[in-house]
C-alpha cells in the first residue's frame, strides 16, 4: 500500500511539474511575437526619427532665428531675462523659439500616442502580446538580445531604404 501511495505521489508530482513547464513554455513569446514587437518598436523609432528631422529642419531653416547657432544662443539664455536682453532677442525670435518648444513638447505626446495605438491594435501587436514580450525581455537577457538584434536589422533595412538586402553566399 505504501508503494502505491508513493507511486501515486510521484506520478502526480511529475504531472504537476509537466503542467507547470507547459504553462511556462506557453508564456514564452514565439519568434513571430518577438518580430511583431520589434516591428512595432521600429515603427515608433522611424516616426520619432522623422519628427526629429522635422525639428532639426525647423531650427536650421527658421528665417526668424536664422539657424542653429542663434537657436542655441537663445536656448542657453531662455530662462534668464538678463541673458535674453544681453543677446538682444527680438519678439519675433521669442515667438519662433516658443513655436519650436511647442513642437518639441508635442513630439513626445505624438510618439507616445503612436506607440499606444500600435500596441492596442491586435492586428499589429496587441496588448497581450506586448505585455508578454515586454515581461520576457525584462526577465530573460537572451530574449532581450534577440529583440534588439531584430530591431537593429529592421533599422538597417529602413536606413537602406526599401531596397532588399542581397542574400549572402550559401543562403
Amino acid at each position: 500500500m505504501k508503494k502505491l501511495f508513493v507511486l501515486a505521489f510521484l506520478l502526480f508530482g511529475v504531472i504537476g511539474f509537466t503542467a507547470q513547464a507547459q504553462d511556462e513554455a506557453a508564456e514564452a513569446p514565439t519568434d513571430e511575437e518577438l518580430a511583431k514587437f520589434a516591428a512595432m518598436e521600429d515603427s515608433v523609432m522611424a516616426f520619432y526619427d522623422q519628427k526629429n528631422e522635422e525639428l532639426v529642419a525647423m531650427i536650421k531653416e527658421n528665417e526668424v532665428i536664422d539657424g542653429a547657432a542663434r537657436y542655441n544662443e537663445i536656448k542657453d539664455a531662455w530662462e534668464d531675462e538678463e541673458k535674453l536682453a544681453e543677446i538682444e532677442i527680438t519678439d519675433e525670435e521669442k515667438a519662433a523659439y516658443e513655436a519650436i518648444l511647442e513642437f518639441m513638447g508635442s513630439l513626445g505626446n505624438e510618439v507616445r500616442d503612436l506607440k499606444i495605438g500600435l500596441i492596442k491594435n491586435d492586428e499589429i501587436l496587441g496588448v497581450a502580446t506586448y505585455n508578454k514580450v515586454n515581461k520576457a525581455i525584462k526577465e530573460n537577457p537572451e530574449i532581450k538580445e534577440k529583440v534588439d538584434m531584430m530591431m537593429a536589422e529592421l533599422k538597417e533595412k529602413r536606413s537602406e531604404g526599401s531596397e532588399e538586402a542581397e542574400p549572402e553566399a550559401g543562403e
